[in-house]
């Protein structure tokens, strides 16, 4: 269940929300859910981190506003250059998604909720739950790491609300809940009765004396299908608590803030959020400070992911792929558009991979440099394996650029390559070089041997370039555009066959670097400024632009002068063509179909597939902009076919902070996207922002719940249930995933009166593999004899069992830590020693916070090793913290400071505030978490 919640971000709720009103309660005050206990730890910990980085840099970490953007720059340290936030806001809601989707999968298993005395099984979630997010952040597997994440924190949380810690009268962590070697202590048995009847459902305190008296730890039964508990237990309480109407009636959850629990709930708030904190250091001291940022969202938005054809007619490509990449890697260096990770994936036939991805420049340059043109003959190849890699590799929203010269050989993942563009939102372009091997796919356009590069181009947003390869450096100049970390997509439209057609879109003032891009053979367009100013696709260099031409593609790169208001393209053609206008902005928004959920604490999920037709579409986004979400509006909202006509018009709500629910009653028939307007308080600038991920209904549904880690060698069964309104219908089922690793389930299974079917897929991970390998598994699911179909997308870790969860041992003595006034030229000193006597034995030592200079020496004591730093801080750094970890994750830390200890206070803004809803926690993110839920 979830933990707490409040009167006053219920009532908001329901003000905006009525239609799930009845699950917000009025009954007091305070703003303690799930999401703000997350919330809240994950940003200060984040600052924490973030100035830990700039001391140690030698800068100022001074954020200038309460914005993300501003958080975010302050702690990449960029000074020049425009960064978005739109996936740092995209990380974080992954934690939070994660923490509320408890609720609507897992509401009736005791374990994820600390409910029904069960303990044992709940601290073994969390302590798995942790490895699996160190081992996968090793791997620099973020999005697996963000989303276990988001479930550790909502059982840990659980524990403090759902028990009778705070009863007992603790008011730090219960440590033992992150150490499966240690126990947990004098926990009631079966048969010792914990609470006193409780007719009114809301006593203060409904616990037996002798469980106060002995310090007897307990916790709350809950019963969605029975009211049935061992006699004499206290119930969780509350509506959806059918035990709870069995004496002792009643419950001790802390989840809402009452006039009779208002005490306790205050205490299992600000305990919770200390044990959430503890769980993030954990992290951090094994992840390391610049690696738990990244897990945070904290990093440059710029990707480069290349695909690359290596067979030997691709020479020429892959020196201009070398070439691109080079440039950018020198050019962008030091910049906020400097890519922060690098991708490559290479495929031939019949091989394809591995995926390389680093976050050293050098490191691709020498990859990419390796590549070499050999093999392959006159057949297509194996370029939608390698995509494959790629989708499930990269970021989300990544852009991932493919050179090939032939048709791909691996048709049959095409599906499974449209359900993994939407699920990843990342956007493929394609550049496509004629050869001697390619020729006999000439004459038509687009040539149907081609197609599926096309569609995936379309389907994703990208660009499909047909060019020659002495022509390939001119259409490249694509990729210079868009690795840049503020990249945003204000239109975006496609007809096949051509029509004559005029496509308005709008400009405001805070985009910059504008350029149209027109793909398609032998296009006329003509574009209008918003001064009746026009330029013909025939004219160059013109009023309003500059326009290139390279194979179909028609690149135009508007002048810097007098950009804003309303623009028009005039489209003239019968042939086939793609517009798409794209910019840099820190204006934009995140966004995610959602679907209602019930249950004890009702709210929205995330829709893992497509919509459900038939019913309204909804979809929770959130604003980012430079000066923080609360100064833009959302005017309008809809749903738009990108090649067609249709149009459906979305009802909005403003929920605060920048967040808006948005429901549409009739989504479009055919391919859609997400068209936003607003307005700019700021600046009363109007703009307008386009997703460019292409999504559709179904009558089809997929549920898929895998809330477990896989072991090596060990079968994972992984129920799933389908769905439709007609009864006994027959679904063909074929499932894939990015590792190749065997599976077992249906090819078909056909639906019983009610319209679902069951079914479970089994899945094996080789006894080698290695601990924190991520795999993607796709179920694609299409009703027999029609074309409906969807799909789940599921992501699960391999995780070794781990028995050492004994921390190395860390001490600092000797030390020295007298600093005159002016701390510039002067130093303090420390020893610290670590050792692993009992454990796997150590693997890294790193500094956490301090300007540190450091000599090290290793001794021998009794057969344990002991390593030993003699560290030299500067006094301008104060802080000195070494983190050690071993070979299982486990963390040890020591540390010192020279400042007088102080009070700590909660993150807060440059102007002393609290942060704004838009910097800490979006409030549909406490409804997505559960209406009713904790902390």
């Amino acid at each position: 269940m979830g933990m707490m919640s409040s009167a006053y971000s219920a009532g908001l709720l329901v003000l905006v929300l009525s239609g799930v009103a009845q699950a917000f309660m009025p009954v007091g005050g305070g703003t303690s859910t799930h999401a703000t206990i997350t919330g809240n730890a994950v940003l200060s910990k984040i600052t924490e981190v973030c100035r830990a980085v700039a001391e140690s840099e030698g800068r100022e970490f001074n954020p200038t506003g309460s914005s993300a953007e501003e958080l975010l720059r302050a702690c990449l340290g960029t000074a020049t250059g425009e960064v978005s936030a739109a996936k740092f806001r995209t990380a974080l809601n992954q934690i939070y998604m994660q923490n509320g989707l408890v609720d609507r999968d897992l509401a009736n298993s005791p374990a994820h909720h600390f409910s029904n005395e069960a303990f044992v099984q709940a601290r073994t979630l969390i302590t798995e739950g942790t490895v699996s997010v160190k081992a996968n952040v090793r791997k620099e597997n973020f999005q697996a790491a963000r989303e276990t994440l988001g479930r550790v924190c909502h059982t840990l949380q659980d524990f403090y609300s759902h028990s009778n810690w705070v009863e007992l009268g603790n008011r730090g962590p219960y440590m033992n809940l992150f150490r499966q070697d240690l126990p947990i202590d004098n926990v009631a048995d079966i048969d010792t009765p914990t609470c006193n009847d409780c007719a009114s459902g809301t006593c203060p305190n409904p616990l037996l004396p002798d469980i106060l008296t002995h310090k007897k730890l307990t916790s709350g039964y809950m019963g969605l299908l029975s009211a049935t508990k061992p006699k004499g237990k206290c119930s969780h309480g509350g509506a959806s608590d059918m035990t709870s109407t069995q004496v002792p009636r009643g419950g001790i959850s802390k989840d809402e803030r009452r006039p009779d629990n208002a005490v306790l709930h205050d205490a299992a708030v600000a305990v919770a959020t200390q044990a959430t904190l503890e769980l993030l250091e954990d992290i951090r001291g094994a992840a390391g400070n610049k690696e738990f940022l990244r897990l945070m969202g904290i990093a440059r938005s710029s990707v480069l992911c290349f695909v690359i054809d290596t067979t030997g007619s691709m020479a020429d490509d892959i020196a201009e792929a070398k070439r691109v990449a080079n440039n950018i890697i020198d050019s962008k260096k030091g910049t906020v558009d400097e890519p922060s990770e690098y991708i490559l994936v290479q495929f031939n036939d019949p091989k394809f991979g591995p995926l390389v991805r680093t976050t050293d420049p050098e490191v691709m340059k020498e990859k990419i440099s390796a590549l070499g043109a050999n093999g392959g003959g006159d057949t297509p190849e194996m370029c939608l394996s390698g995509l494959q890699l790629a989708l499930t590799g990269a970021p989300p929203s990544s852009q991932i650029y493919i050179f090939t010269d032939a048709p791909a050989k691996d048709m049959h993942l095409e599906k499974t390559i449209i359900a993994l563009i939407r699920s990843t939102k990342s956007t493929v372009n394609i550049f496509m070089t004629a050869t001697k091997r390619t020729s006999k796919y000439s004459g038509r356009i687009p040539r149907a041997d081609f197609r599926v590069y096309y569609d995936m181009a379309l389907a994703s947003g990208g660009q499909a370039i047909e060019v020659s390869k002495s022509s390939l450096p001119q259409a490249t100049e694509i990729i210079v555009d868009s690795s840049t970390s503020a990249l945003v997509t204000i239109l975006q439209r496609a007809r096949n066959p051509g029509k004559v057609e005029t496509f308005p879109f709008l400009l405001d003032e805070s985009v910059s670097n504008v350029t149209l891009y027109i793909t398609g053979t032998a296009v006329a367009f003509t574009l209008q400024s918003p001064t009746g100013v026009s330029q013909g696709s025939t004219e160059t260099t013109g009023p309003l632009g500059t326009i290139n031409t390279v194979g179909n593609l028609k690149r135009v790169r508007l002048n810097t002068l007098n950009q804003t208001g309303l623009w028009e393209i005039h489209m003239n053609s019968g042939n086939a063509y793609t517009v798409k206008v794209t910019a840099q902005s820190t204006v934009t928004f995140v966004y995610d179909f959602v679907e209602t959920f019930k249950g004890p604490h009702p709210g929205y999920g995330v829709i893992d597939g497509r919509p459900l037709a038939g019913s309204p579409t909804k979809l929770l986004l959130t604003l980012t902009g430079r000066h923080g979400p609360e100064s833009l509006k959302v005017m309008e909202a809809a749903l738009v076919e990108v090649s067609g006509s249709g149009v459906a018009n979305g009802t909005v709500e403003e929920m605060g902070g920048g967040n808006f629910l948005v429901s549409v009653n009739s989504a479009p028939a055919g391919e859609f996207v997400v068209l936003l307007k607003g307005k700019d308080v700021s600046t009363s600038s109007r703009f307008q922002r386009q997703t460019t991920t292409q999504m559709s209904v179904t009558p089809v549904s997929v549920k898929v719940v895998a809330d477990n880690n896989m072991e090596p060698g060990k079968s994972l069964d992984i129920p799933f249930t389908i769905s439709t309104s007609v009864p006994r219908t027959k679904f063909n089922i074929r499932a894939r995933n990015d590792k190749d690793f065997p599976m077992t389930y249906p090819n078909s299974i056909v639906s019983g009166s009610r319209s679902t079917a069951e079914g479970t897929l089994a899945i094996t991970a080789p006894t080698n593999t290695a601990s924190g390998t991520d795999i993607t598994l796709t179920i694609d699911v299409e009703s027999d004899g029609t074309s409906d179909s969807n799909y789940a997308v599921v992501r699960l870790s391999v995780i070794k069992k781990v028995t050492d969860f004994t921390p190395p041992e860390c001490n600092m003595f000797n030390i020295n830590n007298s600093c005159p006034t002016d701390c510039r030229n002067a130093s303090w000193h420390a020893t610290v020693n670590m050792t692993d006597g009992n454990g796997t034995g150590v693997e890294k030592v790193w500094i956490q916070e301090g300007d540190v200079s450091h000599s090290a020496n290793e001794t021998e004591h009794g057969g344990v090793t002991v390593i030993q730093y003699f560290c030299q801080i500067s006094c301008c750094t104060p802080n000195l913290k070494v983190s050690v970890t071993d070979k299982e994750g486990n963390v040890g830390t020591c540390f010192h400071s020279i400042r007088p200890t102080t009070t700590p206070v909660p993150f807060t803004t440059p102007n002393g505030g609290p942060p704004s809803l838009g910097l800490a926690v979006p409030l549909w993110i406490c409804l997505l978490l559960s209406a009713t839920a904790i902390v």
